[in-house]
């Protein structure tokens, strides 16, 4: 392809950079929280401005049974379909549903508000930004009437942050999509082909309540507790010696990230619940990560007299390698990256799990890109004042519809 044609793709972007802008700011500000997770009037919204660009979305409700057994309370995934003729079909992946915003934003969390160039709001940055790269890369394309070959798949889920079962992983085991390559939400300076895996468990220690009166008669649920922690965080200090040699990722580690438990103050609690978090490194085999987390579990339990512990698992998410057929995807990208950034764009490792995985285990090549900075932390993605820096959405926007114009 000429350079003629990827200044017309880069022109046309330019052009529409404002009307961009603005579909991402509706997006921010229908609020996506989830919990609780009620994100259908979400896929309606978007459902309805891809409409305004001739984009049908076809619409794929999950059964609320379902829904509600994950601990949510409405999710509607969005496809829509693009087709050029015969060919490949390259898929685009971004997910909606985001933490709620906590406290501590200086810009509303659903303002989409602009200031210094960036772009606020809870899932700006991940990853309602992708919607806005992916759809107006899309409009490139299609807008300059190249031809083309095979097609493409914008693919909107809603279930990310719980999992991803019931986003990209239930419109897969529906069979309502089968594409032979994806590119999913991320961000712009890498080009990421593998990430690390999460295994999640609830742990319950129960033990027995009783008057803080006489402390005696009960068994110390917190007690008990406090004797898993110490086991618990004790692990992260082997962790450390286990490296992985994938580039971006380092090494295990383990949050206990929420404990509740107890009654009242003048009361020997009797319950106590731990939901711990524990990444995966590619090298790690999840079977055996989560029969040791047990064993140290039962191993801490069996030192306080008295106490029982369930460990139910809430995730498991398998770490994502990358497979063979991945590299049409990162060379197009590192190419036009480099291009249009004006620096390499290296391959890396995230230590983060994504939806991603799903579509690997199911043999689909993938690479995660999109718009965004150069770490998680620098976008302030599930702390206050997310936001995406504009000019980086605008190139991404770019290095995207420039690759899928040479994959297609």
């Amino acid at each position: 392809m000429s350079d003629d044609a990827y200044a017309r793709l880069d022109a046309w972007i330019d052009a529409h950079f404002d009307e961009q802008t603005r579909f991402l700011q509706a997006l921010v500000q229908v609020p996506t929280d989830t919990p609780p997770g009620h994100n259908a009037p979400h896929a309606e919204r978007t459902a309805a401005l891809l409409a305004e660009f001739g984009f049908e979305a076809e619409r794929h409700a999950v059964p609320g049974d379902d829904v509600r057994a994950a601990g949510l309370e409405s999710i509607t995934n969005l496809i829509v379909r693009r087709r050029y003729g015969e060919g490949r079909t390259i898929a685009l992946n971004a997910h909606g549903d985001v933490v709620p915003p906590g406290d501590g934003w200086t810009h509303g969390p659903y303002s989409g508000d602009i200031a210094d160039g960036r772009l606020y709001g809870r899932a700006s940055a991940v990853s309602k930004s992708d919607f806005a790269t992916y759809t107006f890369a899309v409009r490139a394309l299609e807008a300059l009437g190249m031809p083309l070959k095979g097609g493409v798949e914008l693919h909107f889920t809603y279930d990310e942050e719980f999992g991803g079962e019931l986003g990209p992983g239930w419109l897969l085991a529906q069979g309502l999509t089968k594409p032979d390559l994806l590119i999913a939400a991320g961000f712009s300076y890498q080009v990421v082909t593998a990430h690390n895996g999460c295994l999640q468990l609830e742990v319950t220690v129960h033990g027995r309540m009783a008057h803080a009166a006489i402390p005696d008669t009960g068994i110390d649920a917190l007690q008990g507790a406090v004797a898993l922690l110490n086991a618990l965080y004790a692990q992260n200090t082997q962790y450390r010696q286990l490296t992985s040699k994938v580039p971006g990722i380092r090494h295990p580690y383990l949050n206990v990230g929420r404990i509740e438990g107890g009654t009242n103050t003048n009361v020997v609690p009797g319950k106590v619940v731990l939901k711990l978090d524990r990444r995966m490194i590619p090298e790690e085999n999840p079977v055996e990560v989560e029969a040791a987390l047990r064993a140290v579990i039962a191993e801490a339990a069996a030192q306080v007299p008295g106490i029982t512990v369930e460990i139910r698992r809430l995730l498991l998410a398998r770490a994502l390698q990358p497979l063979p057929g991945n590299q049409p995807l990162v060379d197009a990208l590192q190419r036009h990256g480099e291009a249009v950034f004006g620096e390499p764009i290296p391959t890396s490792g995230s230590p983060l799990y994504t939806d991603v995985r799903l579509y690997s285990e199911r043999g689909i090549p993938a690479v995660i890109y999109g718009a965004g900075p150069r770490t998680v932390f620098e976008s302030n993605a599930k702390r206050a004042d997310e936001h995406v820096v504009l000019d980086d959405l605008r190139r991404a926007t770019k290095v995207v519809a420039r690759a899928l114009r040479d994959l297609l």
